[in-house]
């Protein structure tokens, strides 16, 4: 095992007191599995993951077996579920995401607490997920498609690039921050190698002004949760406090802690204390006050009438396709201005123009939302062969949705006595799992 860094420790002595051995025990130990069930998606086998011990600040997560294959699952690559460790599901839970809202992740990648709060939103209202970097952006984007989130808008871009535009804009704002990790020792010991006080300082300043930036984009009365990964009081609580006191406008809302009589506004995970993984959150509060929420702007292109007629006869149950973004027909709920910001993935993608020819969209599938139109039931075997890329056997013609046990897995269209996969070739895998 990777010793933990000597400043780690001395720090952790003096922090944590007579608890200190306990912590350090616990450590040493086996990290802790959690997952996170799709509520928008349904499946006999949830039965299964339903049945271990539940989080206690998450109504659809519960702790998985550290041997549990579920991520080798179809279930998993249809969206049924999240893998997600427990702690970090805390501060998802605690900005108690509404259908309606407009909701922004701002350092979302790659994507755990977005999917989270997306379930919450029930796909109406507006997410924006971000992350600067692009390939995790790019994560992001995979993982709301696979969960199928509708009325997300993911794109990658610095806080003060959307604060520059964006005043005044959302109802709830999740600031995960990236911080010096150390709520990962256990669960990737490697990271221990990486950390040092120079480090956790080095975050601490672009913890502050990634935080400065959150607070021009949240509305008066709305929310920011503030979290990290890290036990660092200079990361954490001693942050959120200075916030505090150089921002009259802003004021702590408080939340109650499972097995604690009172109520408090931030809170500390510690491995010896809850069954999860190192995590810190906070919860504060704009103060109410008169203002103009910024008017919203188009994504891109109007489509033509032939084309949303297209598409509607493609999606005979689906939204309409309000917009045409490159070559790609979506349906975007109302967003804000999005000029210069780099976007990923705008609402609910519908169809590709290839020519005469509209391609559906594999997010067309996966969305929780209904799109209609025809819909086979694979059985295991087939499953196995389809999520690979293979052709099926089948007497269906044009285009149809493929399904199992309840769960659609992406799009295939039948001819001549055989269904062509249309399958994204990113996400095939010669290894399957049909069974929880």
């Amino acid at each position: 095992m990777i010793p933990l860094p000597k400043d780690f420790t001395d720090r952790m002595r003096k922090q944590l007191g007579e608890e200190y051995p306990d912590f350090l025990r616990a450590l040493e130990g086996n990290p802790i599995r959690g997952i996170r069930l799709n509520p928008m998606k349904t499946f006999p086998e949830k039965e299964v993951y339903q049945s271990a011990e539940r989080i206690p600040w998450e109504k659809n997560g519960y702790l998985l077996a550290a041997e549990s294959p579920a991520g080798s699952t179809v279930f998993h690559e249809a969206g049924g579920f999240y893998l997600q460790e427990p702690a970090a599901m805390l501060p998802g839970a605690l900005l108690d995401a509404k259908p309606g809202e407009r909701i922004l992740d701002l350092c979302a990648a790659p994507g755990g607490k977005s999917t989270q709060i997306g379930a919450g939103m029930k796909g109406t209202g507006l997410l924006v997920s971000n992350d600067p970097v692009l390939k995790r952006a790019q994560i992001l984007s995979r993982n709301i498609e696979r969960i199928g989130i509708p009325n997300a808008l993911v794109t990658c871009a610095r806080p003060e690039q959307l604060a520059s535009r964006w005043k005044n804009v959302f109802d709830k704002i999740l600031v995960d921050a990236p911080c010096s990790g150390e709520g990962m020792f256990r669960r990737s010991p490697e990271s221990r190698l990486e950390w040092s006080t120079e480090q956790a300082a080095g975050c601490v300043k672009r913890q502050w002004e990634i935080l400065n930036e959150a607070a021009k984009m949240v509305r008066p009365g709305g929310r920011i949760v503030y979290s990290t990964c890290t036990y660092n009081p200079e990361e954490n609580e001693k942050l959120v406090l200075r916030f505090l006191d150089m921002h009259n406008e802003f004021e702590p809302d408080c939340f109650p802690i499972p097995g604690e009589a009172n109520e408090r506004f931030y809170y500390t995970c510690y491995p010896h204390q809850v069954c999860g993984e190192g995590q810190f959150a906070a919860r504060i509060r704009k103060k109410d006050d008169e203002f103009d929420r910024a008017a919203h702007q188009g994504a891109g292109m109007k489509p033509d009438r032939e084309m949303i007629r297209a598409a509607g006869e493609l999606l005979p149950e689906g939204p309409e396709a309000n917009y045409l973004i490159r070559n790609t027909l979506t349906h975007v709920p109302e967003i804000p201005e999005i000029r210069g910001i780099c976007v990923i993935r705008a609402g609910l993608h519908l169809a590709e123009i290839k020519g005469r020819n509209l391609i559906p969209d594999h997010a067309a599938a996966m969305s929780f939302l209904s799109c209609g139109g025809p819909v086979i039931d694979l059985d295991a075997t087939d499953t196995v062969r389809y999520i690979s890329g293979e052709e099926i056997a089948h007497e269906i013609k044009g285009w149809t949705r493929i399904r199992y046990h309840g769960l659609i897995l992406g799009w295939g269209k039948g001819s001549d006595g055989r269904i062509r996969n249309h399958y994204p070739k990113g996400l095939r895998k010669d290894h399957i799992l049909t069974d929880a």
